[in-house]
């Protein structure tokens, strides 16, 4: 909990030190062009966008493990169900929790979901994250390359990756909203002198600002994103010993047929085999690649 706080905290600071950077540089611009924009309007827009952006965020944080069992049909497992579910809880999963002594045991649930390959974590707090693994993986992978995935999915939660992505994702949020708004009165007002004329610009430049700047945010989350699955890769090498059994794990999923998750979650799950600029995950080529090199510089 108290990383939680920190984290929010953290992400509140940089985000108000954004807009003040930016109503700064927002002022200078309308004295030098001579243009009549109050300063407490700034201040508004910038509260405005501030909220709007960060609470839609917190707001899918806090449901994402419920709303995460609603749209795959995971099921939450005890152990009690079959042979399967009582290693995946009695051997799989609690291993590997319990070598992350920053995820609290006990609280923290496992699940299975019908579907392709794939699997993912989610929560908002550590000690009560949700991590699940699909009955393809289940079927399909060797008991320590499912071991690996776990492991995988539970670096994310022990990382805090799903608070990290969530708050970065306000923060891109609230400077869309806010720098639209500005880049719109600023262009308006330079290049109309009418007020009919000015107010048309406003809303085309207002719109053209926002697709242009969330397609920027969208890069910049994803890359992320990249950086987060490469850490997960690394967390779960680290916990088992190992990177062998990640890069097995890799391989079998390269051999496989990705399962899709739902937008909100494909940045959590363990699959996805080519990169690009809008790619939640590397190319598993070079996940595998900087495994080897972990395990190349582990043997020398």
């Amino acid at each position: 909990m108290g990383s939680f706080i920190k984290r929010v905290i953290l992400f509140i600071i940089v985000n108000l030190a954004i807009m003040l950077l930016v109503s700064v540089v927002f002022n200078l611009t309308c004295n030098f062009f001579d243009l009549d924009m109050a300063s407490d309007s700034v201040g508004v827009i910038a509260i405005w966008a501030l909220l709007y952006g960060m609470i839609g965020s917190f707001v899918s944080l806090l449901l994402s493990k419920p709303i995460a069992k609603w749209l795959v049909k995971a099921k939450t497992i005890t152990g009690n169900e079959g042979e399967a579910e009582r290693w995946l809880v009695g051997n799989g999963y609690v291993k590997v929790e319990n070598a992350t002594v920053t995820v609290a045991q006990g609280n923290s649930l496992v699940a299975i979901y019908e579907g392709e390959a794939n699997a993912f974590a989610t929560g908002a707090f550590k000690n009560r994250a949700l991590v699940a693994v699909s009955s393809e993986i289940m079927e399909k992978m060797t008991r320590e390359e499912l071991r690996a995935v776990l492991g995988h999915e539970i670096s994310h939660v022990a990382n805090g990756d799903m608070v990290t992505m969530s708050l970065l994702q306000g923060v891109l949020n609230a400077c869309v909203l806010f720098l639209s708004r500005i880049i719109a009165y600023v262009t308006s007002e330079i290049l109309s002198d009418k007020e009919s004329i000015s107010r048309v610009v406003y809303f085309i430049i207002y719109y053209a600002a926002q697709i242009l700047l969330s397609i920027l945010a969208s890069i910049i989350v994803m890359w992320y994103s990249r950086r987060r699955e490469f850490a997960a890769d690394l967390g779960s090498a680290k916990l088992l010993g190992s990177p062998a059994s990640m890069i097995a794990a890799l391989r079998r999923l390269n051999n496989l047929q990705p399962g899709v998750l739902p937008n909100s979650l494909k940045a959590f799950g363990i699959s996805g085999k080519r990169a690009s600029l809008f790619s939640s995950h590397p190319s598993i080529e070079d996940r595998i690649a900087a495994l080897e090199c972990m395990q190349i510089g582990k043997n020398s």
